[in-house]
């Protein structure tokens, strides 16, 4: 069984890695602002010789991210890369991936106007009838709700046997102290009911490796992942060969506590739950 690690610092292992493969929600941003702590570690890691790569699933476009970033006195320059499944999504809707050109042209939204940006400027057209939508479309949103509050809607679509399209598998997501409902609950309900989904972003190893793309290392154990969702950031760190840090303060709060060092012997349980495992636990991160 592979041994879990608690970490204070991130410091304290700097050394290991060459490149460090970052999450956005829960490790560097709350929904609301960015985490000055763990924007300062990055630096840290930067200034030491680190290549910072962000990979998040949400539905944001890269230029509102990098918006974002300014308004908060962050420099995207920090990221040698900057990956958003918002601005993926945007670029399959226009290529020739028969996955998403046998969706069709009109779609129902689940997940409220914020989360459609990748529809921008193409020609889908969003229906208020999801019964004459040629698919759904659900991605994370403050204005998701409970899953009991699609339940006519998914088990209607069911049977009509429309397709849904989810961006990023987390079934929450951590948001100023909460753990939110997110996406991946309302793809997972779908597919309990028989509905067809199409699930875009991690843990999907593609989304990885594209993201890494034009990022030079040569030992895949030599890259970091730094999420806080084990079946999403450590499963997609596993299984393209990652070493991977969990961050236990953000959607397992509630499983692992808010203690300043992890409680190992819980992100062990956790983790078996879903057959992966960290190679580190940090609360928050820190340099």
């Amino acid at each position: 069984m592979k041994m879990i690690k608690p970490v204070v610092n991130i410091s304290r292992i700097a050394d290991s890695f060459d490149v460090v493969l970052c999450g956005l929600n829960g490790v560097l941003y709350d929904g609301n602002s960015f985490k000055t702590e763990a924007v300062n570690a990055l630096l840290r890691l930067k200034k030491n010789g680190k290549k910072i790569v962000l990979l998040s699933n949400t539905a944001m476009r890269l230029e509102r991210l990098i918006n974002l970033m300014y308004e908060n006195n962050i420099s995207p320059l920090l990221f040698d890369n900057i990956v958003t499944m918002g601005e993926v999504l945007h670029y399959k809707l226009q290529s020739t991936d028969p996955k998403y050109k046998l969706l069709g042209k009109v779609y129902y939204n689940l997940s409220g106007d914020e989360s459609a940006e990748a529809f921008s400027d193409l020609d889908f057209t969003s229906t208020e009838n999801y019964s004459q939508a040629d698919f759904l479309y659900v991605a994370h949103s403050s204005q998701l709700s409970e899953i009991s509050s699609y339940t006519d809607i998914l088990s209607h679509c069911a049977s009509l046997d429309i397709p849904l399209l989810c961006v990023g598998a987390e079934n929450s997501i951590f948001i100023n102290g909460e753990i939110c409902p997110s996406a991946g609950m309302i793809a997972e309900q779908y597919a309990i009911l028989g509905g067809k989904i199409t699930i875009l972003g991690k843990p999907d190893k593609n989304v990885a490796q594209y993201t890494l793309e034009d990022i030079s290392f040569e030992d895949p154990n030599r890259v970091l992942m730094i999420g806080d969702s084990v079946p999403v950031d450590i499963k997609v760190a596993s299984s393209c060969g990652f070493s991977s840090l969990l961050i236990s303060k953000g959607i397992h709060k509630n499983s692992l506590g808010e203690g300043y060092i992890p409680d190992i012997s819980k992100a062990r349980e956790l983790s078996t739950n879903f057959e992966v495992f960290p190679d580190y636990v940090m609360s928050s991160l820190r340099w």
